[in-house]
């Protein structure tokens, strides 16, 4: 706290007069912009490289995209995902999809590895995840079958050092790079990838009454995938961006900002994103605000799509070949994603850019609270690149 103080002159003085005038408008600016003084605590943020994933058989990890991740009972895990161990999907690697766990204790601020081994029910990546009071939340996704509608629950033993997973009931639309956020002992999931397009499914499901199944609620304003969703308090959650494939194989691209009230169930339009953004991590703080770390602004996205489509509709093999060559050109040369910390709060109604990630912004992960910091694991860093760390940022 700052004080102020003013020795003031005779009373009778001019100077007397002006100085204490003075006084009074200082602290009246004081009170007035204390929202904004609060505000700009949050600039303050200290990146570091909390722990690097393990490699397998000698060598190091190359990180995987759409983990399974969260903590629970003083773990962190990530598991699943997704990556290309052998070559770039445009020189024809084909991707591979894990089921390896890997598991965290946190000592002195430092992510130590358990090198006991553990492994997800199957291979999953990008499915919507979320901790809970009872463990790490996660449904939907896909793998080498394709997309899926299941749902676990995984809960770490700390007595008998396992993991354990139980079975909730299936979403109602398989999907996958879905998000989920929870309230409580509600888990909230909201739109994803279907095999043709994408979702505006807004279901919910009580995890102390699981046998009731999953709750319709009033459906997202559009079908989206790839959004950021944050729970702001008991009553408000926020849903920020995302994309949505179509059938002519160019995206929609999106900026707008939901607000969804649980008591009214229903979606309220908020003051758009800077600019369209997609598949970036976020977390909600001090129960009225929303910071997003990154995403994908989408143009060498949507340029590689409208490159896509131009070879599908191509029929003269040279031109096609000139092309592929363009579009692998757009890949390999991928300049990364938006560095951009992104801040809203309700009382302002508006977004401002509060800082950047000092390292490669990783997309398709999740966020995590952990303690007073934020975890980010892994995650695609280029095309077909992904992150072995696991990033850390503290306010």
């Amino acid at each position: 706290m700052v004080h102020f103080v003013l020795k003031l002159p005779n009373q009778n003085s001019w100077a007397y007069c002006m100085i204490k005038n003075l006084r009074y408008i200082i602290i009246a600016g004081l009170i007035v912009n204390g929202s904004a003084v609060a505000q700009h605590k949050i600039l303050k943020m200290q990146w570091n490289i909390a722990a690097n994933l393990p490699g397998q058989n000698g060598n190091p990890s190359v990180g995987f995209a759409g983990p399974v991740t969260g903590n629970d009972k003083g773990v962190f895990i990530v598991g699943g995902g997704a990556n290309f161990p052998d070559s770039f999907p445009w020189q024809g690697g084909k991707k591979k999809y894990y089921n390896e766990v890997y598991l965290f204790h946190c000592k002195k601020d430092q992510l130590k590895l358990v090198t006991q081994k553990f492994v997800l029910p199957e291979s999953i990546a990008y499915p919507a995840c979320s901790p809970t009071a009872n463990g790490i939340f996660y449904a939907g996704g896909e793998n080498e079958n394709g997309i899926s509608a299941k749902a676990w629950l995984m809960q770490w033993d700390a007595k008998t050092k396992k993991i354990i997973f139980k079975n909730l009931p299936q979403l109602p639309v398989p999907v996958s790079n879905a998000a989920a956020t929870r309230i409580g002992n509600l888990v909230f999931v909201a739109g994803g990838e279907t095999p043709t397009d994408a979702s505006a499914q807004w279901v919910c499901i009580d995890l102390k009454n699981i046998e009731k199944g999953w709750k319709p609620l009033t459906n997202i304003p559009h079908p989206v995938s790839h959004t950021v969703l944050a729970a702001l308090n008991e009553n408000q959650i926020m849903l920020a961006g995302g994309r949505k494939k179509n059938s002519n194989g160019i995206s929609d691209l999106y900026h707008d900002v939901y607000l969804y009230d649980i008591s009214k169930n229903e979606w309220q339009q908020k003051a758009s994103l800077p600019y369209s953004l997609s598949a970036g991590t976020g977390v909600s703080i001090n129960k009225d605000e929303m910071v997003i770390f990154g995403g994908d602004r989408g143009n060498t996205f949507h340029e590689v799509e409208k490159t896509i489509a131009a070879i599908k509709n191509e029929n003269d093999e040279s031109k096609k070949q000139s092309l592929i060559l363009q579009k692998n050109n757009l890949l390999s040369t991928h300049p990364g994603f938006s560095k951009e910390i992104l801040h809203y709060a309700i009382s302002s109604g508006k977004w401002d850019t509060i800082g950047e990630i000092p390292f490669a912004t990783p997309v398709t992960t999740t966020a995590v609270e952990w303690g007073s910091c934020i975890l980010i694991p892994s995650g695609e860093i280029k095309a077909g690149v992904r992150s072995p760390h696991i990033l850390q940022v503290s306010f």
